[in-house]
C-alpha cells in the first residue's frame, strides 16, 4: 500500500505576528499567522475600524444629509397647514 497520507505533529508551534506563539496539533511543523486569539479584536473587545476609502465618513454625512431634508420637509408641511388654516381664516372672515 502507498504511503500517502502526510505525518501528523503534536508540537507544530504557531507564530502570530504580535509575538505570541503556542503549539498544536498539524501536519507542518512551523505556521506563522497574522492574528490569533491574543491580538484579534474580537477577542480582545478592541475592535478598530480600518476605513482607507473613508467609507464609514462617507456613510455618516449621508445619514446626517438625510436627516436634515426629513426635518426640512416636516417644517415646511407644518408651515403649509399653517398657511392654509390662515388661508382659510381669512376667507370665512368677510363672510361674517
Amino acid at each position: 500500500m502507498k504511503n500517502i497520507h502526510p505525518n501528523y505533529n503534536n508540537k507544530a508551534t504557531v507564530k502570530c505576528a504580535c509575538g505570541n506563539t503556542f503549539e498544536t496539533g498539524s501536519t507542518v511543523e512551523n505556521i506563522s499567522t497574522e492574528l490569533c486569539n491574543m491580538c484579534h479584536p474580537f477577542y480582545t473587545g478592541t475592535q478598530k475600524i480600518l476605513d482607507s476609502a473613508r467609507r464609514v465618513e462617507k456613510f455618516e454625512t449621508r445619514i446626517t444629509k438625510k436627516a436634515d431634508s426629513v426635518r426640512s420637509k416636516k417644517d415646511k408641511e407644518t408651515k403649509r397647514r399653517a398657511d392654509r388654516e390662515d388661508k382659510k381664516k381669512a376667507e370665512l372672515e368677510p363672510i361674517k
